[in-house]
């Protein structure tokens, strides 16, 4: 990938886009947190003129095991170094929450939601009791090798698994 094929692809979206454009800057330990990478991003994207910079880090189990979310004070930096260029910046920073859709099927549901990103231990418990299943579903998945149970940040999530 060549970085600045891609950003000049971000220039020519945000020039056509008509709606409201938002952007979202995931800060990585040692990646992205340094002060020179995050003035570089932050100018960037003053450029394109979004109506939100969110500035975030990884808040669940991410694909990469060195993808290590930035510290407490490279964020608070980040966010200062993009309000110099950016009106409005917001942190994303916390759990998202459980409000996730059922259909009704919550084996469906589960396989659905986690091919998209993990599922907190709390938010299937929720799912399961929308849809008056029992917590038996989760073992049969773990034993058909649909799904894998993991320790992230001290919570507990789980995670689709693909077949290779």
């Amino acid at each position: 990938m060549n970085l600045s094929t891609i950003a000049e692809g971000i220039r020519t979206f945000a020039g056509r886009f008509k709606g409201k454009l938002v952007t979202e800057t995931m800060l990585l330990k040692g990646i992205n947190d340094s002060f020179a990478e995050m003035d570089y991003t932050a100018r960037f994207i003053a450029s394109i003129q979004p109506h939100t910079a969110y500035i975030s880090i990884p808040t669940r189990p991410p694909a990469f095991k060195e993808a290590i979310p930035a510290d407490e004070n490279a964020v608070n930096k980040a966010y200062h170094i993009f309000k110099n260029f950016i009106n409005n910046v917001e942190l994303l920073t916390g759990y998202e929450g459980n409000a996730f859709a059922s259909t009704g099927n919550s084996r469906e549901d589960i396989l659905s939601i986690t091919a998209v990103h993990p599922m907190r231990e709390d938010a299937v418990s929720e799912l399961l009791r929308k849809t008056q299943d029992d917590s038996g579903l989760l073992n049969e998945m773990i034993l058909e090798n649909l799904i894998e149970k993991i320790t992230y940040n001290d919570q507990i999530y789980y995670l689709r698994k693909f077949k290779k």
